[in-house]
């Protein structure tokens, strides 16, 4: 069983790319489409890692970072921002709120592989 990774977006087709790219790896994926959504996923099951978006309805990407980071079950599960936010305020609230990485769509799946690996393994 590969690892899981959660990919957290409120655009559907952009959760599909990001999917399919990481299914062909070997990754497992539960997507959600905003920050209330994921909260519900991480308790159905493990999850290795957290790909967030930052700009979501009902629930924004930092405020979801900030609910994971205080949950027992998931305070160390990492979490990468895949967003359009570039913005230097935005990425220092990131990292203040525990972001692991950083990384500005669009994006190539190259990429986007390099860093799971990078975070999470193979």
């Amino acid at each position: 069983m590969g690892k899981t990774i959660l990919v957290v977006d409120d655009s559907p087709s952009l959760r599909s790319v990001v999917k399919v790219t990481l299914v062909k790896a070997g990754y497992d994926v539960v997507e959600a489409g905003d920050g209330v959504q994921a909260l519900a996923k991480l308790s159905e099951g493990k999850v290795h890692m957290v790909l967030c978006d930052v700009n979501m309805p009902n629930m924004d990407g930092l405020t979801f970072l900030k609910n994971v980071k205080l949950r027992p079950d998931c305070k160390f599960t990492p979490v990468v921002m895949l967003t359009t936010e570039s913005g230097d305020e935005t990425i220092k609230a990131g990292k203040a709120a525990g972001v692991k990485g950083w990384m500005v769509k669009p994006f190539q799946p190259d990429r986007l592989l390099e860093v799971v690996s990078k975070v999470v393994g193979g």
